[in-house]
């Protein structure tokens, strides 16, 4: 069981205390960012906002309260997206003043954001500020969550204790035979489902990239589904919740998206909890007492507010008193007690309606969580409140292999059954705590699947890439086994009817019918990685150029923008490659690229040092999930030399040699 103990209790502890060192390193970073660089500072590298007007323009469905904040001036490129959790700030120190909330759109001069509760009256100042920030809620359902699986007993959930590796639940059911939905599902796909169906308590999918994890995993929850199961379907990132969420609409199961509707795809909106919600009769009542609640506090807002400064120490029942007698009292006249006595009532009228909207509301919300057969959210979702009573037979997570155990357990213990899909050979979860990396980073998905790999299924068909990409992965992370699919195996950029063209400067390098580039700096002048003053990070002009022109090159050939991504694994590098390239083409972090695919992937490796330092691409993962993110071509842009200091690189270097084109350039 290695890092997390041989019972409940160690568990817990061991858990806990890793929580609260990423917690704090995740604060420390964005607190010291906000208190060491200026506001103008933080705006430049599009984390702030600043000299923001705000207005409250309502409430919706879910008790959030809206505030639009805009400016005159466009905010240009910003980090801060819809769906972000933010800090809204007055005055000088963001850090005591600031309330949270999150960004539900954004447009070039606004950006409007949800409270979970009536915001202050400040946010309609003028010079308001918002910031990125950290979202503490979900640390907080992680904390629960562990909470509650240490005291329950395994008698009630016998899950407990395969998870805490005491039982392999070994009781399977005979394999039945299934009726498949998906027809197309290849052999170890149905075999995948087939397993998952007999076992009690664990199953696991062992999905390489592009080998169909989601497609299998929705077979499931429908052959559940048809069953009578309910089924609690997560994954860690929003964008694979809406992939499933998809998958089920299509299938048609009756299913919920939980979690705020910022975070979901527009197209996807009407399956939401708050959108069925809003649909249901009774909403019709609930709209109408929210109505009533608004144009009571204007009128409230009329009247005098029984504050400390007129209120002197008087109870409610005395102000009232002396506003019925017409007397004044403590240097309060008799007009502002009237005043104040007609604001608690229609105070006390607005928490009665209120009430009644909520009560009305949760009504609702319970009636459309219980008719559905499946509900889907992330992770952290999952500890909603809306939730909370709601049983499932099964959790059914995806992504598994990108989520930490305790933002997985929130999920897990939902439930009585757990299926997993995921891939331990791709990067694990991002942990900023170098003290928790060693328990945060290795997953429950790796734990369990090297704790029980009977539980477990190999999908070994992927759909994904041109073969010659697909073989050194295959071969260093996962033992051969995997096989490309007819479609995909010998498919290029020929094939999408791409042709050579005169007129492009690296023509052996965007050859269509080339799958896998390798271009080595190491005989280049001005080859060497760089560091921006106070940066961690590395950036490459050499790369910068070469990736600028070969996408000049494939543009020019025909090649699509959209059908063009760039990798990095460094974030300067991102934003220097960023600005010479059309926003319309994808350039990312090899962590933020995980999970996504194009038809051309171009890969800049950065480090170049007559050191022979590779920094963290020393992470073999990384390395894998770098180059199966290409279906058609490849180009990896390094410096052979700096890279070959690592055994992997060297190997992939030869590699290439062998069976892509290795282009050694003397620029």
């Amino acid at each position: 069981m290695n890092h997390i103990g041989k019972n409940s209790h160690s568990y817990l502890a061991v858990f806990r205390e890793a929580l609260k060192k990423e917690r704090e390193a995740q604060i420390a970073v964005m607190r010291q960012e906000i208190h060491t660089l200026s506001p103008e500072a933080r705006e430049r590298k599009g984390r702030a906002l600043l000299g923001l007007s705000g207005k409250y323009v309502g409430r919706e469905v879910g008790g959030f309260h809206l505030v639009r904040f805009g400016r005159e001036r466009e905010f240009g490129e910003t980090e801060i997206r819809v769906g972000d959790v933010v800090l809204v700030s007055h005055g000088r120190e963001p850090l005591r003043s600031g309330i949270e909330g999150t960004v539900t759109e954004i447009t070039p001069r606004s950006i409007t954001v949800a409270f979970p509760d009536f915001p202050p009256p400040w946010v309609g100042r003028r010079n308001l500020r918002i910031d990125l920030y950290v979202n503490d809620v979900a640390f907080r359902r992680m904390e629960e969550a562990l909470t509650r699986f240490a005291r329950v007993s395994p008698e009630v959930y016998p899950l407990k204790k395969v998870l805490l590796g005491e039982d392999d639940g070994v009781s399977v059911a005979p394999l039945g035979e299934v009726t498949f939905a998906d027809r197309d599902l290849n052999p170890s796909q149905q075999e995948a489902v087939r397993k998952a169906l007999a076992e009690p308590l664990l199953f696991l999918v062992h999905g390489p990239p592009g080998t169909g994890k989601t497609r299998t995993i929705l077979e499931y929850i429908l052959q559940e589904v048809r069953q009578g199961k309910k089924v609690l379907a997560t994954a860690d990132s929003n964008t694979a919740c809406d992939n499933l969420l998809l998958g089920l609409v299509e299938r048609g199961v009756r299913v919920v998206r939980v979690g705020h509707p910022a975070r979901v795809e527009r197209t996807l909106l009407n399956h939401t909890l708050f959108a069925l919600v809003e649909s249901r009769p009774i909403y019709r009542r609930v709209a109408e007492l929210w109505e009533k609640v608004q144009a009571l506090k204007k009128e409230r807002d009329r009247y005098l507010r029984p504050s400390p400064q007129w209120r002197r120490g008087m109870s409610d029942e005395e102000i009232r008193s002396c506003a019925s007698s017409g007397v004044s009292k403590r240097g309060v006249p008799q007009e502002k007690m009237r005043s104040m006595a007609f604001w608690m009532t229609l105070n006390e009228k607005m928490g009665e309606l209120a009430e009644e909207a909520r009560h009305l509301e949760r009504m609702a919300i319970q009636e459309v969580l219980q008719e559905a057969e499946v509900v889907v959210s992330t992770n952290i979702g999952a500890g909603s409140e809306f939730l909370e009573g709601i049983s499932f037979d099964v959790v059914v997570v995806d992504e598994g292999s990108q989520a930490t155990e305790p933002s997985a357990l929130v999920a897990v213990v939902k439930g009585q059954k757990l299926v997993m899909s995921g891939d331990h050979k791709q990067l694990p979860p991002t942990i900023l705590s170098l003290e928790a990396q060693p328990v945060l980073s290795r997953t429950l998905f790796e734990r369990l699947i090297e704790t029980y790999p009977q539980h477990s299924a190999f999908l070994n068909v992927q759909y994904r890439m041109h073969e010659d990409i697909m073989a050194f992965p295959n071969e260093k992370f996962y033992g051969g086994r995997l096989v490309a699919a007819f479609d995909v195996a010998r498919r290029t950029l020929r094939d999408l009817g791409i042709t050579l063209r005169e007129g492009v400067r690296h023509r052996e390098a965007v050859d269509p019918e080339r799958p896998l580039v390798f271009l080595d700096t190491a005989l280049c002048e001005n080859r060497f990685e760089r560091q921006f003053p106070g940066s961690f990070s590395f950036w490459n002009s050499l790369e910068v150029r070469l990736v600028r022109e070969i996408v000049e090159d494939l543009l020019l050939l025909g090649v699509p923008e959209e059908a063009i991504g760039v990798i990095t694994p460094y974030d300067d590098q991102v934003n220097e490659i960023s600005k010479v390239l059309s926003p319309s083409i994808r350039v990312s972090t090899v962590d933020g690229f995980q999970g996504r695919e194009k038809e051309v992937i171009i890969l800049s490796f950065v480090r170049s040092n007559p050191r022979g330092e590779i920094g963290f691409l020393a992470d073999t993962r990384r390395l894998n999930v770098a180059l199966t993110r290409a279906r058609a071509k490849l180009i990896a842009i390094g410096d052979g030399k700096t890279l070959s200091h690592h055994e992997l690189y060297r190997d992939f270097l030869t590699f290439v040699r062998r069976r892509g084109l290795y282009l050694s350039l003397t620029l």
